[in-house]
């Protein structure tokens, strides 16, 4: 279930309004380079500047260009319950393989909220529910003991982690139920993490090297850690310029999407488009990997 390299695609933008054409593109390009999964409507879909009606149709268009070729883990996160459950549900209704669930953000929920927030949602859906960690965005960090409880529901079975911290990947591992699945949620953390008993990645790359990232986490799954020392040597320089410039995800990534034709380069205010000096920059590590 779930493991290996899963997309955290990009939403096409075009006047204004979803791009279904580049969507449905950009679906079939990574199918066609073997992912083990697509994620819609995350932090890298710009899922806070889409409308609510939008993001079940972006979910839906995911759904049916996949045609059961790939699982699709429905990004359905809300700083409201309420509405991440109303999300969770139509994105069951779609068809959707799971959901990946960000923390409540911005209301900074205890760790008590945090629990009860996951376990109302859990409750309300039968698919299985990743939890999505990630502190920078949120403000608020799920603690290990936490994840540990979450893992003890039936359908609560993984997490995206984004906190940095290695330790507390170890921590989880440790303490979560047999089973549960650890992601990274950053992709310079990809190795480590599977080092260390991670399944897989949610990943921002693999938009624009999706076959680079398959391989990647296929040799670490087989558990050939030179060769996954090897591949993410080779990837870095590429994952710094789309996940670890100055400019915050999703810019870069959907600045190299456009670039090699994949969609128009526009973004939904507060976004903008990429620094002309960094675009520049982008665009020389993308020919350094051939991908324009």
């Amino acid at each position: 279930m779930f493991n290996g390299a899963l997309t955290a695609l990009v939403t096409p933008f075009r006047d204004g309004e979803v791009d279904e054409h580049a969507l449905r593109e950009a679906v079939e390009f990574q199918i066609q380079n073997g992912v083990d999964g697509l994620v819609p409507c995350g932090s890298t879909g710009e899922s806070a500047t889409l409308t609510h009606d939008e993001h079940i149709e972006v979910i839906k268009a995911v759904i049916g260009f996949a045609r059961g070729r790939t699982p699709v883990i429905a990004g359905t996160g809300s700083n409201s319950t309420a509405e991440a459950i109303r999300l969770t549900r139509a994105a069951e209704d779609a068809g959707a393989t799971g959901a990946l669930l960000l923390s409540p953000y911005y209301n900074k929920p205890t760790q008590e909220g945090i629990y009860e927030h996951y376990a109302a949602v859990a409750e309300a859906t039968k698919l299985p529910i990743l939890i999505y960690n990630i502190p920078g965005r949120t403000a608020s960090n799920i603690l290990p003991e936490t994840i540990a409880r979450l893992s003890r529901i039936r359908n609560v079975v993984g997490v995206k982690e984004a906190s940095g911290s290695i330790a507390q990947v170890i921590e989880i591992i440790a303490s979560a139920e047999p089973g549960f699945r650890v992601y990274s949620g950053d992709d310079v953390t990809i190795l480590p993490i599977m080092a260390v008993g991670g399944v897989g990645a949610i990943a921002v790359s693999s938009n624009v090297a999706p076959r680079r990232l398959v391989q990647l986490t296929d040799a670490l799954l087989a558990g050939d850690l030179a060769r996954g020392r090897q591949l993410s040597t080779e990837i870095l320089p590429l994952v710094r310029a789309l996940t670890m410039s100055f400019e915050v995800n999703p810019i870069p990534v959907k600045t190299a999407v456009a670039l090699m034709g994949g969609c128009a380069e526009e973004f939904r205010l507060p976004l903008t488009r990429m620094n002309p000096a960094n675009r520049e920059r982008l665009q020389r590590t993308l020919r350094e990997y051939q991908l324009v």
